[in-house]
């Protein structure tokens, strides 16, 4: 029979286990995420050229970013990319997941390849779309192939129409991932309420507009919150599809930071531009994570 004693250690080291197992983990995570961002926004207000230095010059590197044009053209480009990106996945996402819940058959074999995509790495997609895009190789040239010889789509070497490159393979890429979101929280509707609608003489369209897409309103809002996150930090896509060309066409905030911090040898510009970008998914990350911790208490 054990002593009250070996009883109540034991209780503390199952109490304290956990916590010495996760400890490293933890202090990793405190120095190399938390602590290197402290470490960004402090070299976004120094001097820095190629390597770190410390001469305090203010609000200085956030005044040059913003006079440059290129910073300016990847703004637009952002915004071009994150506006239609957001909207094109939210519509498709919704639709697929309103195909699916009809329960219909072939659910099983469909909602993985919608999903598929979802599991490669933005660097696989960019590659694949680039080959798929190239008028030489792709899509262009396999419809010459076939007798289609007027046949031209050469948006990715088109300096106004590049960007909308991006948008198609971002979409194809993560609308699979939406649609998953989208069809969890149908699922989770009391269907005594959908019934009880349908007998009150409420029509299909009225019961998704009135009814279900307003009781997806989480779901909207978590999917609007981690493709705002990706957009943010489409680095790879874009790097992988376009370069950032023709030209600059396709520069995004990403590129650019990546571009004065590590090629042009600007390491207080490329700072301060990831402090913005940092800035942006803050702003929208906090209160979203807020009101999700509001309504949990």
């Amino acid at each position: 029979m054990s002593s009250p004693a070996s009883a109540d250690f034991r209780t503390r080291l199952q109490d304290w286990l956990p916590k010495v197992v996760l400890a490293p983990s933890f202090a990793v995570t405190i120095l190399f995420v938390y602590g290197f961002i402290l470490f960004t926004i402090a070299l976004s207000f120094t001097g820095s050229k190629m390597l770190p230095r410390w001469d305090f010059v203010g609000f200085e590197n956030y005044t040059k970013l913003w006079a440059l044009q290129h910073w300016l053209i990847a703004i637009k480009n952002i915004a071009i990319f994150a506006t239609l990106y957001i909207v094109i996945c939210t519509v498709i996402g919704l639709m697929l997941a309103i195909f699916l819940d009809q329960k219909i058959r072939g659910e099983g074999m469909l909602r993985p390849i919608y999903l598929y995509p979802m599991a490669l790495s933005f660097i696989v997609t960019g590659t694949a779309w680039k080959w798929f895009l190239d008028p030489g190789i792709g899509l262009e040239n396999v419809m010459h192939q076939w007798g289609w010889t007027s046949f031209s789509f050469t948006w990715i070497k088109d300096n106004n129409m590049a960007i909308y490159t991006i948008v198609i393979a971002a979409v194809w890429q993560t609308s699979g991932f939406v649609m998953a979101m989208f069809l969890a929280g149908l699922r989770g509707i009391d269907n005594e309420m959908l019934k009880a609608a349908q007998i009150d003489g409420a029509s299909n369209w009225q019961l998704y507009r009135r009814i279900v897409i307003p009781l997806l309103r989480p779901a909207f809002l978590s999917a609007f919150v981690i493709l705002f996150h990706l957009a943010i930090k489409s680095y790879d896509l874009v790097v992988a599809l376009t370069g950032g060309g023709p030209g600059r066409s396709t520069e995004m905030p990403a590129t650019f930071m990546y571009s004065y911090t590590f090629t042009r040898n600007q390491v207080g510009i490329g700072a301060s531009s990831a402090v913005i970008m940092l800035m942006t998914v803050a702003a929208i990350m906090v209160p979203y994570l807020y009101a999700e911790l509001k309504e949990k208490k």
